[in-house]
């Protein structure tokens, strides 16, 4: 027995925020955010649009596809870092929104690496028997928690939300090998520094713009192309699978910089990867849903493809998941 995904679903804002718009916004040009991104634009959440706003329409979708109810669903899992509110979990307001009534539902917080954290999760409750059908949501609205006076951060970062739907189902389709690793020594290098019990919201958290996003972009990019490699090395090894055999590869969409390199490092062909952060720009746990859903949709994924997800993030965290798409259903 294997875990497929049954369905995926995708949702982004409809506004857009380009480069030529954040020029006049904070010290920065088109082609200076080009030549260091490759971000061309990204989307921004309506003010009364919340994460968990996103998470049900891409939902949604994922269950429409997959061909089943969500009072069918046994557990829901939410992985973001802007979660509606501190509690209850962004999954329970999810499952009151779809009618999930018979499902389970909490939130993980991996950073970039909420989708691959959540599908390991799913694989497992499936894998055990605990569960028949598992829906993964990996929804953010980074803008909320974004400097838009800081240009090295403002550039970056996106709303938006993926979501899958996974059953039981058998080889040859299905979740083949996942890895999920953490590195806390690395927790300042990307965080939000207050807004927690250890620097409690104030007066002066906010005046010192402790509640956005914080970065050191350098050794981010050190952590991401160094782990990449190692992330896909794990997965393969525990597959058997040879790199070549991958069809396609889904980085976290963080920076194109970090995607070349680690391409050339690998000395992976560019075409095999799915990229579409030019368009997104940086969506944390939901950018690998969101550039896997629209390759699935435009017929780039095709059935008994072979697909290498890996992401790195806040935390620090990394993983990687090597999945055969398609499905082969034990209903």
């Amino acid at each position: 027995m294997t875990s497929v995904v049954l369905g995926i679903g995708t949702a982004v804002p409809d506004k857009i925020l380009t480069n030529l718009e954040l020029e006049s916004m904070v010290d920065t040009t088109d082609e200076w955010i080009l030549s260091r991104t490759g971000i061309e634009e990204r989307r921004i959440a309506d003010p009364a649009q919340a994460t968990s706003d996103l998470a049900l329409s891409a939902s949604k979708l994922a269950l429409e596809r997959a061909g089943i109810s969500a009072d069918e669903l046994d557990l829901i899992l939410v992985a973001t870092v802007t979660p509606d509110m501190i509690f209850p979990a962004t999954a329970c307001i999810l499952q009151e929104a779809l009618g999930a009534v018979n499902a389970g539902a909490f939130d993980l917080s991996a950073g970039c690496s909420g989708f691959i954290y959540a599908l390991t999760i799913a694989d497992q409750f499936l894998r055990g028997g605990k569960c028949r059908y598992v829906l993964i949501a990996a929804a953010e609205t980074l803008s909320r928690i974004t400097n838009y006076e800081d240009r090295n951060t403002c550039i970056l970062f996106g709303d938006g939300a993926g979501a899958a739907v996974l059953g039981q189902g058998s080889k040859p389709y299905g979740i083949i090998s996942t890895y999920i690793g953490a590195d806390g020594s690395g927790e300042s290098l990307l965080h939000v520094p207050a807004g927690g019990s250890r620097l409690p919201a104030s007066q002066e958290t906010i005046g010192k713009d402790l509640h956005y996003i914080h970065m050191q972009g350098n050794e981010v990019f050190k952590f991401a192309v160094s782990i990449i490699p190692d992330c896909i090395t794990r997965v393969l090894k525990e597959s058997g699978m040879a790199i070549e055999n991958v069809d396609h590869f889904v980085f976290h969409q963080a920076n194109r910089r970090i995607l070349k390199t680690a391409v050339k490092r690998m000395n992976l062909p560019w075409e095999k990867l799915i990229v579409n952060l030019e368009k997104y720009g940086n969506i944390s746990a939901a950018s690998i849903p969101l550039a896997l859903g629209e390759a699935v949709e435009d017929g780039r994924v095709k059935e008994g493809d072979l697909v290498m997800m890996v992401a790195f993030g806040a935390g620090l965290t990394m993983g990687a998941a090597l999945v055969r798409w398609g499905e082969a259903r034990n209903d």
